[in-house]
C-alpha cells in the first residue's frame, strides 16, 4: 500500500474510532439519562424535581472534568481507554444501584468521564487527522454524539420496557461491546498527553491584542453560556414534555432519537463552513435555529411539531461548538485554550443552572411551557447579541 493510501486509512480508523467514542462517552454516558428518566417516572422511583437534580449533577461533573482536563498529565489514550470503561460500568451501576444517592453519585462521575473522553479523544483524534492530512474528517469525528444520542434513543425506550434496570444494564452492556471494537485503535504509543498540552496552550495564552478583541472574548464567554441553558431544559426532558403533549402515543419515543439524528449532518455541515464566513453570525443562525425549535414544542405541541422542533435543535447542537472553537481561535490562535475553557465553564454553569430552574417549577405548575418559553428567550437573546457584536465591529464607512 502506498503512503497516502496508508495515510487515508489510518485517519478514517482514527476518525471512526472517535466518532464511536463519543457515541459511548456523550451518547451513552451522558444523555442514556434522557430517555431512562420517563421509564424511572412512571416506576415511581423519581419524581420529577429529582431527576431535574439527577441531570444537573451530571452536567456539574461534566462541568468539573472539563475544567480539570489541562491540569492531567496522563496520556491521551489511556485516558479515553479509562474513562471508556469507567462510562460503562457507571451505566451498569445505575441499574444495580437503588438509591437516589448512589444515583447522584453515579451520574456526576458520567459526568466526569464524558467530559475527559471528550477532550482528549478530540485531541488524539484531530492530532492523528492532522499527522495523515486529513483534517476534513473532524466532522466525522463530531457526529458521534448525535449517533450516541440515537442509539439511547431507540434501544434505551425498548429495552427499558422490561424496567429501567434493565435498560440501563443493556446500555452498559452496548457499551462495553462498542469499547471492544475501538480498544486496539488506541494502542498508539503516544509520547505525550492531551493534558500537558492543554496545561502548555493555556500557559501560554497571550493578552488580547486589542480592547475589540477582548471585549468579543468576554461576549463570546458569556453568550456561549446562553447555549448551554437554551438547549439543555428540552435536551433532558424532550420524552418527558412529548408525553405530556401527546399522552397515548408512541411518537414520543421517537423525538429523541430524531435530534440525536439531526446532529450528523450538522456536524458535517459545519465542520465545512468556510473560515472567511464570521463565527458570530453562524453562532447567531444557529442560536435562532435551535430557538425556532425549543418555541415550537410550546407553539405546535403536535407531532409534526415536536418532530421539527427536534431537527432544529439537534442540527445546530455541534456545529455550536465548533463554530464556538473557531472564534476563540480567531481571537486568541494557537493560545486559545484558556479562552476555550472559560467558555466551556460558562456552557458548563448554563447547562446546571437549565434542569434545577425547569424540574421544580414544571412539577409545581405541571407543564413545562414557562421554561422552555424562558429557554427560547435566552436563545433569541443570544443570537440576537451575537449579531450586534459582530455588526459593531465592522470598520467604519467612509462618507
Amino acid at each position: 500500500m502506498s503512503e497516502i493510501g496508508r495515510d487515508r486509512r489510518g485517519a478514517w480508523r482514527a476518525a471512526l474510532a472517535c466518532m464511536v467514542t463519543l457515541s459511548v462517552a456523550m451518547g451513552l454516558g451522558r444523555f442514556a439519562f434522557t430517555p431512562m428518566l420517563p421509564i424511572m417516572l412512571h416506576e415511581g422511583k423519581l419524581e420529577l424535581a429529582a431527576g431535574g437534580l439527577l441531570a444537573s449533577l451530571n452536567y456539574l461533573g461534566y462541568f468539573l472534568g472539563a475544567v480539570s482536563c489541562a491540569a492531567i498529565g496522563i496520556k491521551a489514550s489511556s485516558m479515553v481507554r479509562g474513562g471508556l470503561l469507567a462510562t460503562a460500568a457507571l451505566l451498569v451501576g445505575m441499574g444495580l444501584l437503588h438509591s437516589f444517592t448512589s444515583w447522584g453519585v453515579l451520574r456526576t462521575a458520567a459526568g466526569v468521564m464524558s467530559a475527559w473522553v471528550f477532550v482528549f479523544a478530540s485531541g488524539w483524534g484531530l492530532r492523528r487527522l492532522a499527522e495523515t492530512n486529513s483534517p476534513a474528517l473532524a466532522g466525522v469525528i463530531y457526529t458521534g454524539p448525535g449517533i450516541g444520542i440515537a442509539m439511547t434513543g431507540l434501544l434505551g425506550g425498548a429495552i427499558g420496557r422490561w424496567g429501567s434496570e434493565a435498560g440501563w444494564i443493556g446500555l452498559g452492556i452496548l457499551a462495553i461491546v462498542l469499547i471492544a471494537l475501538i480498544w486496539r485503535v488506541f494502542d498508539d504509543g503516544e509520547r505525550s498527553s492531551v493534558g500537558g498540552a492543554g496545561a502548555t496552550a493555556a500557559a501560554a495564552v497571550r493578552p488580547a491584542t486589542s480592547a475589540a478583541d477582548r471585549s468579543d472574548a468576554i461576549w463570546l464567554v458569556a453568550l456561549y453560556g446562553l447555549a448551554g441553558f437554551g438547549y439543555i431544559i428540552t435536551a433532558t426532558f424532550l420524552p418527558v414534555i412529548a408525553r405530556q403533549a401527546l399522552p397515548g402515543s408512541s411518537w414520543p419515543d421517537f423525538f429523541w432519537p430524531l435530534f440525536g439524528l439531526a446532529i450528523i449532518p450538522g456536524a458535517l455541515i459545519g465542520a465545512r463552513a468556510p473560515t472567511h464566513w464570521d463565527n458570530r453570525l453562524l453562532l447567531a443562525g444557529a442560536y435562532a435555529l435551535q430557538a425556532l425549535g425549543v418555541v415550537l414544542s410550546v407553539a405546535w405541541p403536535t407531532i409534526t411539531g415536536f418532530a421539527l422542533g427536534s431537527l432544529l435543535l439537534g442540527m445546530p447542537f455541534t456545529a455550536i461548538t465548533l463554530f464556538a472553537l473557531r472564534d476563540a481561535r480567531r481571537l486568541r490562535g494557537n493560545a486559545a485554550a484558556g479562552l476555550i475553557g472559560y467558555a466551556t465553564a460558562s456552557y458548563g454553569v448554563g447547562q446546571i443552572i437549565g434542569p434545577l430552574f425547569a424540574a421544580p417549577l414544571a412539577q409545581r405548575t405541571g407543564s413545562f411551557q414557562v421554561p422552555l418559553l424562558v429557554a427560547a428567550a435566552a436563545l433569541a437573546l443570544g443570537a440576537v447579541l451575537f449579531a450586534w457584536v459582530w455588526f459593531k465591529s465592522r470598520p467604519s464607512m467612509a462618507v
